[in-house]
């Protein structure tokens, strides 16, 4: 399969118009080029989905063998390689923690290729959709859910201790906060804080932190600060960790994603609309 040089989040010629990120602190939409990723490691469910009349993509989970279709889906925390004979491709990212497993819609409880045609047009048409409000200054009103799901997809139930370190990590990714200090502010012993914040998401606490964080490099990439800077304003101790970090999450070095958004329309619920 041949593959584009461009990166995520959007880079190179082609398909400029067609580009563009819908970032929510629970929610992600990315129309854009994939490129030559290597094997990325994302914190939320993450879908994938062709264009209109694209050739099928291709997934490989971990070690395994390649498979193609035209919708995947992929768990929290699988490691996984996708590649795109088509320059475009349209990726979904739904926050782990923010919804209860057992109810989301069906084709989402797979880890793989997965059969919804309606789902995948759906997202099609959530995409022209999207293209013709792109401009306007937010989308301020539009429901994500809605939009791409046709309803709103149920909430996890959490413990209110780990929903209150939850929320303060999405409100501060780059926060320097230890394990110790959440579990003081919980007030929970280190051992039974660990224990509980897997329990009710599913994912290790230091796990959860390092996607947050690497995430948060999304609400950056239309800015003009130095790798340095986005490093450090994003919570990395230097541009070493900051590199190995995004490497591991997007399968891509920070310089290729940066460098790759400059003509990409984000649309960020906390920081407007920068095209």
């Amino acid at each position: 399969m041949q593959r584009s040089n461009a990166t995520l989040p959007g880079s190179g010629a082609g398909q400029r118009g067609e580009r563009l990120m819908w970032l929510t602190h629970q929610r992600v939409f990315y129309a854009g080029l994939l490129g030559a990723a290597a094997e990325r490691t994302m914190g939320g469910y993450g879908v994938y989905v062709s264009p209109a009349g694209a050739p099928l993509n291709r997934l490989r989970i971990g070690g395994g063998a390649w498979q193609a279709g035209e919708l995947f889906v992929v768990s929290p925390q699988v490691p996984h390689r996708v590649e795109s004979a088509h320059p475009l491709i349209f990726n979904l990212l739904v926050e782990s923690e923010s919804v209860d497993p057992a109810r989301l819609p069906g084709f989402m409880q797979h880890c793989g290729p997965v059969d919804a045609p309606a789902f995948v047009q759906r997202m099609r048409d959530a995409h022209t959709h999207l293209l013709a409000l792109s401009g306007r200054q937010s989308f301020e009103g539009l429901e994500f859910d809605r939009l791409f799901f046709g309803e709103a997809l149920a909430l996890r139930a959490l413990d209110p201790r780990i929903r209150k370190v939850i929320d303060a990590i999405n409100a501060d990714p780059a926060a320097p906060t230890s394990a110790e200090d959440c579990a003081a502010s919980v007030h929970l012993s280190f051992s039974r804080f660990l224990h509980l914040f897997k329990q009710e998401t599913g994912i290790a606490f230091r796990a959860f932190r390092a996607w947050k964080r690497a995430r948060s490099l999304l609400r950056y990439v239309r800015q003009t600060s130095t790798l340095t800077d986005i490093a450090l304003d994003t919570g990395y101790p230097d541009s070493t960790h900051f590199s190995h970090s995004i490497r591991q999450v997007y399968g891509l070095k920070p310089s290729d994603i940066v460098a790759g958004s400059r003509r990409l329309a984000l649309h960020d619920a906390a920081g407007g609309y920068t095209q």
